[in-house]
């Protein structure tokens, strides 16, 4: 992967912006931290910083579609991987285009030069990129169908500034980190289940999964290039398990494509075991060493764990059984608690916002080991949205609540708002209109109705609000440490076979996820294909907790604290004095995930000089 960045400019000539433009390039260099470059016109001015996965000597961006000497038609800066390219360079060859690489970036630029704006259509792939067409002086910022990939950008009345990451932007020197009304709200009521396109900080906006935007002197306008379709599923249940099978094993044999070292991540759970069943099966098929395993762990987790509906078995054993399975490499990174508190401000900065706290940390941590030894990995993220797998797809009372399942009986960080911000942003007003937005997306199916139709519903909502920021913390704290993550239930084309699946038959057996068990019963041990669900798992050391109430004890007695500007200072201390938990933004129990929140809301305040509207 990589990262982008660019500035277009209807009155300024960018010529004489190189500066600017390296200083917004610069800023994504643990992205890509094997070259770099940037291309600039009167009008455009692109950047790039790349991972070399694909074609390592001839994929430097960016990519012009002309030689040296000649005017581009096109010039492209891409962060990605196509897994059809190779189909899709034999077609465009076919049609007479001409290639000077091996690369998927010069196929994802030719492609545009032959459909123009309907080009994302033809790809399969994950990626966000920026191509300028010289020819008529437009900008399209392209983003995959499930947003897998990140892109940001910043609207103003002369012209456009975008990146991979808000970082890019705000190095700009006419962008000012500022929170308004808007912002609070998604950070403190809706944190998980942000707003499509909604970039927190004010006048930022992130390109839609499944969109283009296209810019010209004329107008910004976002056109949609991709989205489900509700139809009635005709195959029974052993033709559904047999097409799950068939796409899932094409989608990882695409994605084992790389030049350089290419790893799993293991959990134990069905989907990351079934990804590295898959992977291991195809490379000793094509004579490849053994599959490289990665899994995470805690000192002490073995016997701590207090089995909830979230977390219900312990990692390891599991973990132990594929690797016996399939005869993976393994490794276990074992993460103690002072190395999470270590790498917090390593993941906010990673972030460009508060975050998860110790979830983020220990997937840093984790994410740094394995790209010791891999620069490629794949996960089974996805799959419980895809196939239903989560705790709130199966509770009564959560489906039928008149809000996102994942909310329902929770308090949010908004309850320690302060009077007057909290008349302000109204985040109960807030979520209940961004509940009937995305409500409103769902693709419906004519004659559904009841507990299918309600199903259908709690099934996009998981798509469209509760997946894209699980993506989005992967992609930052994975390219931090140079780190690709790829994630085949991603796939669109299973996605949209998966989406049309009747529930009952997605709960084969009664079993959540039981069409996705029996699609590949026959590649793992039985006790992992039938293992509940159990979510990343978390410290089991107190070490962690007390830290962070010291902390907090210390921000209490701060005059000047800035998160204290949002949240009530008196609030916060009776609790803390109480040993009450604060209201995370986690669904899954923590206690210590409210604490993790406000200190994270204050150390962000501070570090990127937050102004608040």
């Amino acid at each position: 992967m990589c990262g982008i960045t660019g500035w277009v400019d209807w009155e300024r000539d960018l010529r004489g912006r190189q500066h600017t433009v390296r200083a917004m390039t610069d800023t994504l260099a643990c992205r890509g931290p094997d070259d770099g470059g940037t291309w600039l016109s009167a009008r455009a001015a692109l950047g790039h910083r790349r991972l070399a996965v694909i074609d390592l000597a001839g994929g430097t961006q960016p990519l012009t579609d002309a030689g040296d000497e000649q005017a581009p038609q096109a010039v492209l800066s891409y962060n990605g991987e196509l897994y059809n390219y190779r189909e899709l360079r034999a077609e465009l060859q076919s049609l007479g285009h001409a290639f000077r690489t091996e690369s998927d970036t010069e196929v994802v630029l030719r492609a545009h030069l032959q459909w123009g704006a309907a080009a994302p259509e033809h790809l399969n792939g994950i990626y966000a990129y920026a191509l300028w067409d010289a020819r008529v002086e437009e900008l399209l910022l392209v983003r995959d169908r499930l947003g897998v990939k990140p892109l940001y950008y910043h609207a103003y009345a002369d012209g456009l500034l975008f990146g991979s990451e808000p970082k890019a932007i705000l190095a700009h020197p006419e962008f000012r980190a500022e929170l308004d009304a808007e912002g609070i709200a998604e950070l403190f009521a809706l944190p998980a289940a942000p707003t499509p396109g909604h970039g927190l900080f004010r006048g930022m906006r992130e390109v839609r999964p499944g969109h283009v935007l296209r810019v010209t002197r004329a107008a910004t306008r976002e056109v949609r290039y991709w989205q489900l379709t509700s139809a009635a599923h005709e195959d029974d249940a052993a033709a559904t398990t047999a097409r799950i099978r068939e796409l899932l094993t094409d989608t990882v044999e695409r994605q084992l494509l790389s030049d350089v070292p290419l790893c799993t991540l293991l959990s134990g759970g069905v989907d990351s075991s079934a990804i590295t069943a898959l992977a291991a099966l195809a490379r000793d098929r094509d004579g490849h060493d053994k599959i490289d395993t990665f899994s995470v762990d805690f000192p002490g987790s073995a016997t701590a764990l207090r089995p909830d509906k979230w977390r219900t078995t312990h990692d390891a054993p599991y973990v132990q059984a594929v690797v016996d399975h399939v005869g993976s490499r393994h490794t276990r990174v074992v993460v103690p608690d002072d190395d999470l508190l270590d790498a917090r401000d390593q993941v906010l900065r990673a972030r460009d916002r508060p975050g998860w706290g110790e979830m983020d940390a220990s997937l840093y941590l984790l994410f740094r080991e394995v790209r010791r030894q891999s620069t490629v990995a794949l996960s089974g993220e996805a799959a419980d949205e895809v196939f239903g797998g989560y705790p709130y797809f199966h509770a009564t009372e959560a489906v039928a609540a008149a809000t996102f399942p994942w909310l329902h009986g929770r308090e949010t960080p908004a309850a320690l708002l302060r009077p007057d911000v909290r008349a302000a942003v109204r985040p109960e007003e807030y979520t209940a209109q961004q509940y009937r937005d995305a409500l409103a997306g769902t693709p419906e199916l004519a004659g559904e109705e009841g507990g299918q139709r309600r199903l259908r519903q709690v099934g996009h909502l998981a798509l469209s609000r509760w997946l894209p920021p699980l993506l989005d913390r992967v992609d930052r704290v994975s390219m931090a440490v140079g780190l690709e993550v790829r994630v085949p239930f991603c796939d669109h084309r299973l996605v949209e076979y998966a989406w049309n699946i009747p529930w009952e038959m997605k709960s084969l057996g009664r079993t959540p996820k039981g069409v996705l068990r029996e699609s590949v019963r026959d590649l793992l041990p039985a006790q992992v294909v039938d293992r509940p669900k159990s979510g990343y798992p978390s410290t089991p050391a107190v070490r962690y907790t007390e830290v962070l109430t010291s902390r907090m004890h210390e921000l209490l007695a701060d005059p000047g604290a800035p998160v204290f500007d949002l949240v009530d200072r008196e609030l916060v201390r009776d609790a803390v004095r109480d040993g009450r938990p604060l209201p995370s933004p986690r669904t899954a129990p923590n206690p210590v995930g409210g604490l993790d929140h406000l200190l994270q809301v204050d150390e962000w305040l501070r570090a990127y000089k937050v102004g608040l509207r």
